[in-house]
């Protein structure tokens, strides 16, 4: 039976007060590092907060087939945003997260003082540009709007996407995170600024969308099919990773879901279930 733990938006709001609360104390200051993770009692679960798709079912395939000969309890807690993951690891409500990317983990960790660390690559989730009203990116034409990420990082890496495909030019410079005042030649597009986990539901309101991988196999999208673009997976720096607050990256738990997460069990797991719309990666995360 799958025991995860799934946050509704109530129980985010919720969530959210009990970590403003939480912060209040001297021992959660963002700013002390945490030095117990060696020392961390090896029997209780590692509680790892996740994306659903395909983070938490990463996760919880581990949990099923591999934790226990590991000698590992695991317990997955979905979350369905990008911020509470990193608050509630920060905070010591979860021992860990898997979620995101070095980019975005970077301008979290900067803009709120956090002191998360990635531990290990896992896979990578190619962005894709998707439409339900044109089948060729070619049939983009001037005058049409595209929705876009509105986070610093992942809008970045969508505006490389469409430059790269020609739809767009950035100024010289423009790096990851590039914003839309970046764009050189707009080529007569137009742009709106969309929360991530939206854009599939705006896909009907748009002419084409760039949409996370995550969010595009949650809305029955397959990236690897469905898109009109996607990334490509060689040299790409968007590796999802297993992430821990600083100082509990030698966590005896922690060091055992690192190599299962890297085994060749998840390899093939991830091949055959995503089959290719989700790349499988691995190595020590930088």
């Amino acid at each position: 039976m799958r025991k995860n733990i799934k946050l509704t938006a109530a129980a985010a709001a919720t969530a959210a007060l009990a970590l403003g609360l939480t912060a209040c104390g001297t021992a959660s200051d963002p700013g002390a590092k945490n030095d117990a993770g060696a020392a961390a009692d090896a029997s209780k679960a590692l509680v790892v907060a996740a994306s659903p798709t395909p983070h938490a079912d990463i996760l919880t395939f581990v949990k099923d087939n591999l934790a226990a000969e590991a000698g590992l309890t695991l317990e997955v807690k979905e979350f369905t945003d990008y911020v509470l993951p990193n608050t509630a690891t920060q905070q010591g409500q979860v021992d860990a997260n898997y979620f995101q990317h070095k980019p975005y983990l970077d301008d979290f960790n900067k803009k709120n003082k956090t002191t998360i660390v990635p531990v290990v690559d896992v896979h990578l989730e190619p962005l894709g540009l998707y439409s339900k009203k044109v089948k060729d990116i070619k049939d983009i034409k001037a005058g049409q709007t595209v929705a876009v990420p509105n986070d610093t990082t992942n809008e970045g890496r969508a505006l490389k996407l469409l430059a790269d495909n020609g739809l767009i030019t950035l100024k010289d410079g423009a790096g990851t995170d590039a914003k839309l005042s970046d764009i050189e030649d707009a080529k007569g597009l137009k742009f709106k600024e969309l929360e991530a986990a939206t854009l599939p539901r705006a896909l009907n309101d748009v002419d084409a969308a760039v949409i996370n991988g995550n969010y595009a196999i949650e809305a029955d999208l397959e990236p690897a099919s469905d898109s009109l673009v996607l990334e490509k997976a060689e040299g790409n720096p968007y590796a999802n990773f297993l992430a821990v607050k600083d100082g509990n990256q030698d966590d005896p738990r922690v060091q055992k879901l690192a190599k299962l997460l890297n085994s060749p069990e998840v390899k093939k797991y991830i091949e055959d279930t995503y089959k290719g719309s989700v790349v499988a990666a691995s190595g020590a995360a930088k």
